[in-house]
């Protein structure tokens, strides 16, 4: 007699391995973790006490023998540190690109289309006839020499003018774009994790980015009491440090990384949770963090008009819900002419993406 064996169902592990189970959770933790493997590991140890993520057969014991083998992670015998690899950092972004950017795969090919037609690099399905002035690598030569063979007949080639067709091109826009992360003490503050999420956005959008997009170009900029650059590689290693905010040396550094970049449209996304506290004045540093200060502020304000003339846009993504900051991202945005959403933590990701997408059907003149 045959029988049937019935199990719950688990729509996140169906047709995968003990390790690739395993994979997702480590990549996972390895975000939390800033990177640190001994901890992730640790975690997966307890998460496995709980939840019994391995298999009589398959153990956390050959899911870390499987890391090493398969190139996930090296070890130093000598310092005694496990450190994770650029394989690894990549498939932190990707997984990243998947959790956040998942509706990507439902979306249409696209690179930054415009609607203004002429020399560009996407081909036009449509042609039309041709005009003087048109370039002679316009001429789609195959419905041309059909023309001529309907007009003139086949049994002697001529072609003239108006047989020729021509294929017009659209033209892609490129876009630079500096996304500012606030890793200013406030970002675990009170027990909530906000600096994580900021590092999957930044993640998922360097993977779409350099995927997608290649011919764009994103730089990162972390800011606290200073402001400096980071490699999209360095992301999963990012912590929160016990700095005040100090949002006008995020923006001066953002401003000078676009003034270096020919891309014509330029874009700052800035995360933030938190008011501007801190300015550099010289070697010393001006800090106040009880309420807005208006030495601050003014700095702020300033640079945002200064973006604004520099056809610099500045979409603030603010992760507060203090009414008084509030106001103040609305009048920063109001003085830039810029976006700002008052996102929570699990929206963040979807904001980002949709005002990142939307600046794709723009027509750039």
């Amino acid at each position: 007699m045959r029988g049937f064996q019935f199990s719950k169902f688990d729509a996140n592990s169906q047709g995968k391995t003990p390790f690739e189970k395993m994979l997702d959770i480590f990549m996972q933790l390895l975000t939390y973790t800033s990177g640190d493997v001994a901890e992730a590991l640790q975690w997966l140890n307890e998460l496995d006490k709980e939840y019994r993520l391995g298999t009589e057969d398959y153990g956390i014991g050959d899911f870390i023998e499987d890391l090493k083998q398969k190139g996930y992670i090296t070890e130093d015998q000598l310092k005694g540190e496990i450190k994770i690899t650029p394989k690894t950092e990549q498939g932190i972004r990707k997984k990243s690109l998947e959790e956040i950017f998942g509706k990507l795969k439902k979306a249409g090919k696209g690179e930054h289309s415009t609607f203004k037609p002429g020399q560009g690099d996407e081909i036009n399905p449509e042609t039309r006839p041709f005009r003087f002035g048109d370039m002679l690598e316009q001429i789609d030569f195959t419905e041309s020499i059909r023309n001529a063979q309907i007009n003139h007949g086949i049994d002697g080639f001529n072609m003239q003018e108006n047989d020729l067709s021509i294929r017009e091109s659209d033209f892609k826009t490129q876009t630079s774009t500096v996304l500012m992360i606030d890793i200013s003490h406030s970002m675990i503050l009170y027990g909530e994790d906000r600096i994580t999420p900021a590092k999957k956005v930044a993640m998922a959008l360097s993977e779409l980015i350099t995927t997608r997009y290649p011919k764009d170009t994103l730089d990162i900029v972390v800011f606290g009491n200073d402001a400096w650059p980071v490699e999209i590689k360095d992301l999963p290693y990012l912590q929160v440090g016990p700095y005040h905010t100090n949002t006008v040396a995020g923006l001066e550094l953002a401003m000078d990384i676009l003034r270096r970049r020919k891309n014509p449209n330029k874009q700052i996304f800035m995360i933030t949770d938190g008011k501007p506290t801190c300015l550099k004045i010289g070697k010393r540093y001006y800090k106040n963090s009880f309420g807005l200060d208006r030495k601050v502020i003014n700095r702020c304000m300033n640079l945002a008009a200064s973006c604004k003339k520099l056809k610099i846009p500045i979409t603030t993504f603010m992760i507060a819900t203090d009414p008084y900051l509030q106001r103040f991202v609305q009048e920063f945005t109001e003085m830039n002419h810029g976006k700002a959403y008052f996102a929570s933590l699990d929206n963040l990701g979807a904001f980002i993406f949709k005002d990142f997408e939307s600046g794709k059907n723009k027509t750039v003149y």
